[in-house]
Parts: C-alpha cells; structure tokens; sequence
C-alpha cells in the first residue's frame, strides 16, 4: 500500500484474522474432541477427515478443500486488493450468518456473533481506505496510475 495508514490498517487486520482463525480452530476442536468412534463413523465428513487428521484442526472449507495462499487474490494495485479485502470480509460475514443458522449451541453462537460484528468493522475500514486511495488519485491518470507502483 502506498500510504502509510492503509499500511497500519492491513496489519491490524491481518493480525485480528489470524485471531479469528485460532478461534474458529479453539470451536472446532471443542466440538469435535469427544467424538466417539460411533459418531465419527456415522458421519461421512468426519470419518474422512478422522482417517488424515485424526481430532486435529486442519483448515479446509466446509466442502473439504484446505486452506491454501491460492485462496488469497493480490494484483499488487492498491484498488484492485482494497476491492478483494472488501469482498472476502462480505464473504466472512455470509459463512458467519450460515453457521448462526445451523447452531444452537450459545457457545458457539456468542463467539461467531463477535466474529460476524468484526467481520462489518473490517469491511467499514476496509472502505475508508477505497476512499483514501481514490481521493488521492491523479484523475487524468485514474486507469493508468498505480500509486503502489508507479512513482
């Protein structure tokens, strides 16, 4: 980024995600801990997920793909990266209102509300700093100019 406080910005998020990613593991290891061999054989997902990682927390998308920096769309174009930070904070906020649909459990519940809450705040910054970026654009240059880049 080529302002000093889109910089401060990205890291405080970054570091809040990387929160947000051990309390999402911290929930699904303690539900996931006392399975029994009947449930776990019970359960197609589980059982595949049992058989290569056993009760421990490996990162993958409800569908079973692993996480992986693939997932992580970066251009190098300070508006083009705002727009997908944008987006996967929308995209964070959709899984959060879907698991509040299938959960009944208030520890669970509690947790993913918070999660959902920062999930708007980062978005919320996320759009402050579009509007920093495109308020400091040449105009003339506004399709040829990467303020990340060109100097």
């Amino acid at each position: 980024m080529p302002y000093a406080e889109l910089k401060g910005l990205l890291t405080d998020i970054g570091v809040e995600e990387l929160g947000h990613l051990e309390m999402i593991g911290t929930m699904i290891h303690q539900l996931t801990k006392n399975l029994t061999e009947k449930q776990i054989e019970e359960n197609p997902a589980f059982a595949g997920y049992f058989v290569d990682h056993t009760n421990g927390v490996y990162p993958t998308s409800a569908s079973g793909f692993p996480w992986s920096a693939a997932s992580m769309q970066v251009k190098g174009d300070p508006i083009a990266d705002i727009n997908e930070d944008l987006a996967a904070e929308q995209k964070a906020r959709v899984t959060y209102d879907n698991i509040l649909r299938l959960v009944d459990d208030p520890d669970i519940i509690e947790p993913i509300k918070f999660l959902r809450e920062r999930e708007i705040v980062h978005y919320q910054r996320f759009g402050e700093g579009l509007r920093l970026i495109t308020d400091r654009l040449d105009s003339k240059n506004y399709y040829i100019n990467n303020p990340g880049f060109d100097k």
